[in-house]
């Protein structure tokens, strides 16, 4: 029985999806039944646990026969404390890890992790990986992915609002940039494999290292803006922007200072590209095949009618 958290974000769903294309035994976990419905009528068992719970009761009854767990912290945009917010989820999973006395689990992490502090959200999935390596027996796998290709789907709005892309991030930094399905499929592999003791942490690069000019080229290629371009704004520009657009004050800080971190190099991959974590999915292919029809409306239409 593989027990996956956040099976109604991009990384969970895919997991959850990929095992049940193979055939395993499958147990999502979540808040709204709703959102995990789609899972149940392939034949999957559903949880509803809050990973927000200290207690962790319903939690661990969720990752109660575990083969192996797929945990992460789902984003809470609103929380007037991220870092806090982190945390309870955190002791929440290690508590339920433990009571459920579950031998192996992949972690969604990310590249720069290794920090402790001045990375924004990055910093509370340090302290993830760390209370997670302390849990006694379990065996520990934190991916590590790098920038997450769904971010640009904000500029869709961005675009047709100001006519470009814009973000705080340099336009010259070329960043490994990964679609999130690519780290749900390496998850699921991960899971089915569970060839990993200890505690291990393993980047994950995407297809290759991109920079917001190159992305503002692609974008502009794809939706007929040849001329496209990508403009860094100062934080003090964005934060407002960002709250307006239903983030905390003190999230969009944290979201600020990641930028920051990665600007200045604080935050960066550690590991040499190799076949191991490279990932297929271009930017090319993700603007294709998610941006465009999101800029083109043809999402909406698509939910419109399902």
């Amino acid at each position: 029985m593989y027990v996956i958290t956040g099976a109604s974000g991009n990384t969970g769903g895919t997991a959850a999806e990929v095992l049940l294309a193979k055939g395993e035994k499958v147990r999502v976990v979540g808040r709204n039944p709703r959102t995990l419905e789609k899972f149940k009528s392939r034949g999957a068992q559903v949880a509803i646990a809050d990973l927000a719970d200290p207690d962790a009761f319903h939690l661990t009854n969720a990752f109660s026969g575990a083969t192996a767990v797929y945990a992460m912290i789902p984003p809470d945009l609103k929380s007037s404390d991220g870092l806090a917010y982190q945390g309870v989820v955190t002791k929440a999973l290690a508590t339920a890890l433990q009571r459920a006395a579950v031998s192996h689990v992949v972690v969604l992490s990310s590249v720069g992790a290794d920090k402790s502090s001045g990375a924004g959200p990055i910093t509370g999935l340090h302290r993830l990986e760390e209370q997670l390596n302390g849990v006694g027996g379990l065996n520990t796998l934190h991916i590590r992915a790098g920038y997450f290709m769904e971010n640009l789907l904000a500029q869709a709005n961005v675009i047709k609002n100001v006519g470009m892309t814009a973000g705080p991030l340099r336009g010259d930094l070329k960043v490994p940039m990964i679609a999130a399905r690519d780290i749900g499929e390496y998850a699921a592999e991960r899971l089915v494999k569970r060839d990993f003791q200890g505690n291990e942490a393993r980047e994950l690069l995407g297809e290759r290292d991109v920079s917001y000019d190159e992305v503002a080229r692609v974008i502009g290629t794809a939706i007929g803006k040849a001329d496209l371009s990508y403009s860094q704004l100062p934080a003090a520009q964005l934060k407002p922007i960002l709250v307006q657009m239903g983030m905390s004050e003190n999230m969009a800080g944290l979201i600020l200072e990641m930028a920051d971190a990665m600007n200045s190099g604080h935050v960066k991959a550690l590991e040499a590209r190799s076949p191991q974590n490279t990932t297929r999915t271009s930017i090319e292919r993700f603007i294709a095949d998610k941006f465009v029809p999101l800029y083109e409306g043809r999402d909406e239409e698509r939910a419109a009618h399902a």
